[in-house]
């Protein structure tokens, strides 16, 4: 027997005993003492906000410099490996690709817009320094863009507005994953089968793309797919290897690496571009531009653009970077990617680059090669800036369609995360929704409208889940404080004359009378109706002959309520206001009874708070009618396990106006069903006192 087997058994075996009174709010609260809160002024917590300590400054230093943190703790013989053939794999994948696509459109949108294709140029200038001119505009638009866009992702993370990827749930962040691989495996289906199509943009731009690949396939180059697929093949069948040997393996093969280089090599040896028109990278210009200040002018001309950009360049770092993180077990710092984000954009403009943001296939490319720490990107980085300054010829002969059979490749990944939708299917059709919704909307929209889009359907849905929650009756399981559902288990029991009623979200606008409605509908105890029945009942007894006062059949609320003498409301007495009661006991007489329909014993309901953790002022007033209501007819209404938060929102909302409804607050549903027994007990004794009969005794209180 091991220990785990051992521990379940001593667990259902032993037993354990408490004694203590009934603890009500009241009597919980006389057996308390709060501990002093000393608050500290607005000058302490300036002084302490601006005092400046070494752990403070470290901090800051890893904010800005995270390099400092990880590198002094680098496991060189663990990663260096992996690190390096993940560095030069993305290094070689990066060279002819540039930015991100999504982006790369969005800023392309914005330039050409700006920037029109049939743009007037100045007097005599001809064809070609006409079009030199109209880039040289668009890369003005780019470099603008860009520095607002990295201006806003700064100030967002110095704000410390990080915090809103927590609304990028993971069936979001997974459907907008896979959205955005669907985009790019569009986009890389042209230079697989090598034909020349449009570039679309913004909505439905997918569909549009994937309909003109299309009808151009009878235009596909034979040669070029032939090159795509061989090294989409030796991916696969390579990858499938790595994966299956991977503890044998020092590292992952660099299978990419390869790929470049035999597809470069047979490229260059066989001509396929001048031979067989195979679409090649071509020629790659050395060297860095010289920096440029960018058009600030141009500002109020981009900024709505330059906000898009910002929030969907990272939105997609944030995604992705979840993705990897849920997989490899670490955590993000969304305000630390934006401030990375927006240092890289700002500065980069500078020297006449446009925004980045995480690219999913490099990205995929990076972890699907062994790469562990942030040196795999650095490496990538010097590859590149090496390539630029000097050795960018060797990749010339390169094909297009090995970029894309690559690129396609380390899709596998995302493409997968279409397994999320049986799933979600079976645990929660909620996700499934956020999951579709976003994946569509992120497909068909664009990115952007995409995002927006699924964001505020996820928004959505926590509404409709605090709207439309559970509600449940509660029952006893004998001889034990444990209350659950009734409809749930055969062992549990109701208490009589007792409903507990349980709702697992907060009581507020949206949905106070749901609430409501659905307490009378679970327990079957509705005020209304027993009002109801009684006037008919009357009516019926009054038709036979019968007379009885009808102010005493139904209730004496008249007596609580109004003054016998001038007919008006209690009023104030040597400064204490008087209250009605919170219960209005019925002296319905037995004589009506035969005319009541049958109707159920019940004499407390307790309404169970454990789950609710805010109840605002509309909530709060639906209790209180849901009080006065079952007081009418005679029925308490005790609340159970209310935490600090809600018992602060009653208050704060008058609720206990009146202080006898602070009797109707018990620390949990054990304590409420106590209190209830007593008091049912009490007024029984109560009654037989003030009536005798031979031989009678009055009740004991019920053992539960």
């Amino acid at each position: 027997m091991d220990h785990a087997e051992e521990t379940e058994i001593l667990a259902a075996t032993e037993r354990y005993y408490v004694e203590r009174p009934i603890f009500s709010h009241l009597v919980l609260q006389e057996r308390l003492h709060k501990k002093d809160k000393i608050s500290d002024s607005i000058g302490d917590k300036l002084k302490q906000a601006f005092t400046c300590t070494p752990k403070k400054i470290r901090n800051i230093i890893y904010m800005f410099l995270p390099i400092t943190k990880w590198l002094p703790a680098y496991n060189f013989k663990e990663y260096v490996l992996g690190d390096l053939v993940s560095g030069i794999s993305t290094g070689v994948l990066q060279l002819p690709q540039g930015p991100f696509a999504v982006i790369s459109l969005m800023i392309g949108g914005v330039a050409v817009r700006l920037v029109p294709d049939d743009i007037a140029v100045p007097g005599g200038v001809n064809a070609t320094n006409g079009t030199e001119f109209r880039d040289a505009l668009r890369v003005k638009v780019a470099m603008s863009v860009t520095l607002l866009a990295g201006i806003i992702q700064f100030c967002l993370g110095v704000c410390r507005f990080g915090f809103v990827a927590i609304y990028l749930t993971e069936p979001l962040v997974r459907g907008f994953t896979t959205a955005a691989a669907v985009h790019v495996f569009t986009s890389m289906l042209k230079y697989l089968f090598g034909v020349k199509t449009k570039r679309y943009s913004g909505i439905f731009s997918v569909v549009y793309s994937t309909v003109a690949v299309l009808q151009n396939v009878k235009n596909l180059n034979v040669c070029s797919l032939g090159v795509g697929l061989m090294v989409f093949g030796l991916l696969l069948g390579g990858k499938e290897f790595n994966e299956r040997f991977k503890e044998k393996l020092p590292a992952p093969i660099p299978l990419e690496f390869f790929a470049v280089v035999m597809g470069t090599g047979i490229s260059a040896g066989f001509g396929l571009h001048e031979s067989y028109n195979v679409d090649v990278v071509g020629t790659l210009p050395l060297g860095l531009l010289p920096p440029a200040n960018p058009d600030t002018s141009l500002f109020h001309l981009v900024y709505v653009d330059a906000i898009a950009i910002a929030i969907v360049g990272f939105s997609v770092t944030i995604s992705m970077a979840k993705t990897l993180a849920n997989k490899h077990g670490y955590q993000v710092d969304g305000n630390q990617e934006l401030i990375a984000l927006g240092l890289c954009n700002s500065t980069g403009s500078l020297f006449q680059t446009f925004a980045i943001s995480c690219s999913l296939s490099r990205s995929l490319v990076q972890e699907g090669t062994g790469g562990k720490t942030q040196l795999a990107g650095c490496l990538a980085s010097l590859m590149i800036l090496m390539v630029i300054l000097a050795t960018g010829f060797l990749f010339e002969s390169l094909p297009q369609a090995v970029l894309s059979a690559i690129v396609i490749v380390n899709l596998k990944g995302m493409f997968m995360q279409f397994s999320d939708l049986p799933f979600f299917w079976r645990t929660s059709k909620i996700e499934l929704v956020i999951w579709l919704s976003t994946f569509v909307s992120s497909l068909f929209l664009g990115l952007d409208y995409g995002l927006i889009t699924a964001v505020i359907i996820a928004l959505m849905t926590v509404i409709y889940r605090t709207q439309s929650p559970t509600y449940t009756v509660l029952g006893q399981l004998p001889d034990t404080d444990v209350y659950i559902d009734i409809d749930a288990y055969e062992e549990v029991k109701e208490i009589p004359g007792i409903k507990i009623f349980q709702i697992n979200a907060p009581i507020y606008y949206a949905n106070s009378d749901l609430y409501s409605n659905a307490l009378k509908r679970k327990t079957g105890v509705n005020p209304s109706f027993i009002l109801g029945a009684r006037r008919k009942a009357m009516k019926k007894y009054a038709k036979e002959g019968g007379n009885i006062n009808i102010a005493n059949a139904t209730d004496v609320k008249a007596d609580a309520e109004v003054d016998a003498e001038d007919g008006t409301k209690p009023e104030e007495e040597e400064d204490e206001v008087k209250y009605p009661p919170v219960v209005i006991k019925s002296t319905f007489p037995e004589e009506l009874q035969r005319f009541m329909p049958p109707l159920e014993n019940v004499h407390t309901i307790i309404l169970d708070f454990t789950q609710v953790n805010f109840i605002d002022s509309v909530g709060v007033k639906t209790l209180q009618g849901i009080v006065k209501e079952y007081g009418d007819v005679g029925i308490y209404v005790y609340l159970a396990g209310c935490s600090a938060q809600v018992i602060s929102d009653l208050t704060r909302n008058r609720f206990f106006e009146n202080p006898a409804l602070l009797d109707l607050l018990f620390h949990s549903i054990h304590d409420a069903v106590l209190g209830s027994l007593v008091r049912e007990a009490l007024e029984e004794k109560e009654a037989a006192a003030a009536t005798p009969q031979e031989d009678s005794e009055p009740n004991a209180t019920p053992d539960v």
